[in-house]
C-alpha cells in the first residue's frame, strides 16, 4: 500500500512538471512562428550557419596553408642542395638543369593540387581569408536565400553534406520569412501610403473622389430611371393595367459597390498602391544600393554596382562581381560582407512587399473591369 500510494505521489508531481514543459513548449514555439520570432530565427540560423562553415571550411584552409609552407619549405632546401652537389660535386650543367626542372615541375603539381584544394594564393594564417566570420556569414545567407554566388564553396565533404542540410532546413525558413516580413511591409505601406498620399491634408484629393462618386452614382440612377420608363411603356402597350415595381436588388448592389470603392479611404487596409509606386520603390532601393556599393567598391562604376544589386536582389546571382572579393581588398572586405548580407535580406523583404502590393492592385482592376463589364451588359439590356 505504502509503495502505490508513494507512486501516486511521484506521478502527482510529475504532472505539473510536465504540464509546465508542455506550455512552455508551445508558447516557444508559437514565438518562433511570429513576425519578430521569424526574423529572430533567421538571423540566428545564418549565424549559426557561419560559425559551422567557418569550423569547417576555415580549418580546412588553415591546415592548407600550414602544409603549403612546410612543403615549401622543404622544395627550397631541395634546390640549395642541388645548388650544394653542383658545387662540391661538379656536377654537369645539364644534369643540374634537369634536376631542377624535376623538382620545380614536382612543386608546380604541388601548387595546383593545392589550388584545388582550395588554396587562395596568400599566407595569411590568422584569418582564412573568404571564410571568416563575415563571409561564411554572407556564404549562408547566399545558401539560404538560393542566389548563390559561386566565389565561395565548400571544398571539404564535410563541407557539402553541411551545405546540403543546411539548405533543406533554411531554405522553406527564408520563404517564411518573405511571407510573413512582406505582408508586414505592406499593411504598413499602405498605411503610409495612406496617411501621405491619400489624407485630407491633400488639396483636392478627398473632394474630387466624392465629386467623382456622386456623379458615377447619378448617372447609374439616370440609367435605371429610363430603363424603367421603357420597362413601364412596353407593358401599357401590351394591356397591362396593373402597377408593376421594377426589381432593384441588383441595381442598388451596384450602385452601392460603386459608391463602396470610393469611400474606402477610411478603411486603410482595402487602398490598393500603385503599380508604379511599388516599380518606384524597387528602382529607388537598387539605385540606392549602387551608390552606397559604388563608394565601397573602388572598381566599380554605377552600372556595375546597379547590375549587382538587381542581380542579387533577383536571386539570380551569376558571382561575377562580389564585394570584398579581390585578394587586396580582403581587409575592407569584412564591412563589405556584412553590408551587403544586411542589404540582401531588407532588399528581398522589400521586393516581397512590392510584388504583394501589385498583386492587389492588380486583382482589384480586373475586379473592377469586370464589374464594369457586367454593368454595361446590363444597360445595353
Amino acid at each position: 500500500m505504502e509503495r502505490k500510494k508513494s507512486f501516486r505521489r511521484q506521478k502527482r508531481y510529475r504532472r505539473p512538471w510536465l504540464k509546465k514543459c508542455k506550455e512552455f513548449l508551445r508558447q516557444f514555439i508559437a514565438f518562433l512562428f511570429s513576425n519578430v520570432g521569424i526574423i529572430l530565427l533567421v538571423v540566428g540560423y545564418t549565424i549559426a550557419g557561419s560559425f559551422i562553415f567557418m569550423s569547417i571550411e576555415g580549418n580546412n584552409k588553415l591546415n592548407i596553408k600550414h602544409e603549403l609552407i612546410n612543403n615549401r619549405s622543404m622544395y627550397a632546401e631541395k634546390l640549395w642542395n642541388v645548388t650544394l652537389d653542383m658545387n662540391r660535386k661538379g656536377l654537369d650543367e645539364n644534369e643540374y638543369l634537369q634536376r631542377i626542372s624535376e623538382i620545380l615541375t614536382t612543386y608546380q603539381h604541388m601548387l595546383v593540387n593545392f589550388t584545388r584544394r582550395g588554396h587562395d594564393g596568400t599566407d595569411d594564417l590568422t584569418t582564412a581569408a573568404q571564410w571568416s566570420f563575415a563571409g561564411a556569414f554572407l556564404y549562408s545567407l547566399t545558401v539560404i536565400t538560393t542566389i548563390g554566388y559561386g566565389n565561395i564553396y565548400p571544398r571539404t565533404l564535410e563541407g557539402k553534406l553541411a551545405t546540403i542540410v543546411y539548405a533543406i532546413i533554411g531554405m522553406p525558413l527564408f520563404l517564411l520569412y518573405l511571407s510573413n516580413i512582406g505582408d508586414i511591409l505592406a499593411r504598413s505601406f499602405k498605411w503610409i501610403y495612406a496617411k501621405c498620399c491619400l489624407c485630407r491634408c491633400c488639396p483636392g484629393v478627398a473632394k474630387r473622389r466624392a465629386i467623382r462618386a456622386m456623379k458615377r452614382e447619378q448617372r447609374m440612377q439616370m440609367d435605371y430611371v429610363s430603363e424603367d420608363d421603357e420597362e413601364s411603356q412596353r407593358s401599357s402597350e401590351s394591356g397591362k393595367s396593373s402597377i408593376s415595381v421594377p426589381p432593384l436588388g441588383p441595381r442598388v448592389s451596384i450602385v452601392s459597390e460603386t459608391c463602396s470603392e470610393d469611400f474606402k479611404e477610411n478603411d486603410i487596409q482595402n487602398i490598393p498602391v500603385p503599380v508604379t509606386v511599388c516599380l518606384t520603390i524597387m528602382v529607388g532601393y537598387i539605385c540606392g544600393g549602387a551608390l552606397l556599393f559604388q563608394h565601397w567598391e573602388d572598381t566599380w562604376s554605377f552600372l556595375d554596382a546597379s547590375y549587382f544589386c538587381f542581380i542579387s536582389l533577383s536571386t539570380i546571382g551569376f558571382g561575377d562581381l562580389v564585394p570584398g572579393n579581390k585578394i587586396y581588398a580582403i581587409e575592407k572586405g569584412y564591412w563589405d560582407f556584412i553590408f551587403c548580407s544586411i542589404y540582401l535580406m531588407l532588399g528581398m523583404a522589400l521586393i516581397a512587399m512590392c510584388f504583394n502590393l501589385m498583386q492587389e492592385d492588380v486583382i482589384n482592376t480586373i475586379q473592377r473591369t469586370i464589374r464594369t463589364v457586367k454593368y454595361v451588359l446590363r444597360c445595353n439590356r
